[in-house]
């Protein structure tokens, strides 16, 4: 039954993202400078850290079945969803809201499970944001952009921790890296530290990709209580290049949906 109170709904604006285009959810950290250094972080990269941040995506994943593949790397999460996508009839405030509260929730509920001396001193808080592309191109570029921020930001982090470890302050190695290139840090890096960064995990490089694999999954037959082996599509983190073509044409699916 109606009352007369029900007229406020026509305030709701429509938020509805375009029709036939890719839907991109991207979530950011707020405040991680400050939520690492109260966790005391390792630098360049904590390795739990990382971990915890795919653990979530991997559960967002598993509860929003329309994310066809997800990149992450530093505070930050990328979802992608298809043309296709009817997810809350397209409602983009919705669908960003459900992403950043799901990531949210699994990033308190399993920090224990990655930092079990580590008492989680505050919540974390994530932001997000819904965006369209048109083109299967687009959406390409897009995850290509931020792939390669991975690799601009890894290897600047990688060359300043390097240097602010070798017992130079963090203001010298900042003057130290001002106006520097690429080839400057890897040879900063080699020459001065040891450190060949070809050789540096690929899941720093290169960021997480997560994509729904084919894999063996065994459960309890609720008729016979006997294990039973079955095939799943289960979301699983992969740190490799999704810049080139190699990557696509192993998955042409993903384009397809």
């Amino acid at each position: 039954m109606n009352s007369k109170y029900q007229y406020v709904r026509e305030f709701e604006t429509v938020d509805k993202a375009l029709p036939n285009t890719w839907l991109v959810v991207r979530i950011d950290g707020r405040g991680f400078h400050r939520f690492s250094q109260e966790h005391d972080f390792a630098k360049p990269n904590d390795r739990p850290a990382i971990e915890l941040m795919n653990r979530c995506a991997v559960e967002v994943m598993k509860d929003i079945k329309d994310i066809i593949i997800a990149y992450g790397q530093s505070d930050e999460y990328s979802f992608v969803f298809p043309k296709s996508c009817n997810l809350y009839s397209r409602r983009a405030s919705k669908i960003a809201s459900t992403i950043a509260s799901l990531f949210a929730a699994n990033y308190a509920m399993r920090w224990h499970e990655y930092f079990p001396t580590v008492k989680l001193k505050y919540p974390a808080c994530f932001d997000s944001r819904v965006v369209c592309y048109p083109s299967d191109q687009n959406m390409r570029d897009y995850l290509s952009w931020r792939q390669v921020d991975c690799h601009i930001n890894n290897l600047y982090n990688t060359t300043f921790w390097a240097i602010v470890h070798s017992g130079k302050t963090e203001t010298a190695a900042e003057e130290e890296l001002r106006g520097t290139f690429s080839k400057d840090k890897h040879e900063i890096l080699f020459t001065n530290h040891n450190i060949n960064y070809n050789t540096i995990e690929e899941i720093y490089k290169k960021g997480s990709v997560i994509i729904r694999q084919k894999t063996k999954v065994t459960t309890i037959s609720p008729n016979t209580g006997q294990p039973v082996e079955r095939i799943k599509l289960v979301p699983t983190p992969l740190y490799v290049d999704i810049i080139g073509q190699e990557f696509w044409d192993e998955h042409p699916e993903l384009l397809t949906k």
